[in-house]
């Protein structure tokens, strides 16, 4: 029998969490989807209410190549220079 380890073979390495943003008034922030079917309108929604209701300036949104796989180094890299960051999946 052969025993298979179902997590990812990348070993992160610690690090601090950034502080907490007191406010997203101002704030870029990013949406990262997993490109399944129904993110569109849903990600839609999420950013009517980031600009409207939290005054959030720029709302920036990408997709991942492979919806089952870690986000791409270039978008990983992308992403900070973003105040925050949502990732979301959708079936």
């Amino acid at each position: 029998m052969e025993i298979l380890n179902p997590s990812h073979e990348q070993l992160m390495a610690g690090q601090e969490t950034p502080p907490r943003l007191l406010s997203l008034e101002g704030a870029t922030i990013g949406v990262i989807s997993n490109g399944k079917e129904n993110t569109v309108p849903f990600f839609d929604r999420v950013e009517f209410i980031l600009r409207n209701e939290y005054g959030v300036s720029e709302v920036i949104r990408r997709t991942k190549a492979n919806y089952s796989a870690p986000a791409e180094a270039e978008l990983m890299k992308e992403a900070m220079g973003w105040d925050a960051v949502l990732s979301g999946v959708g079936d």
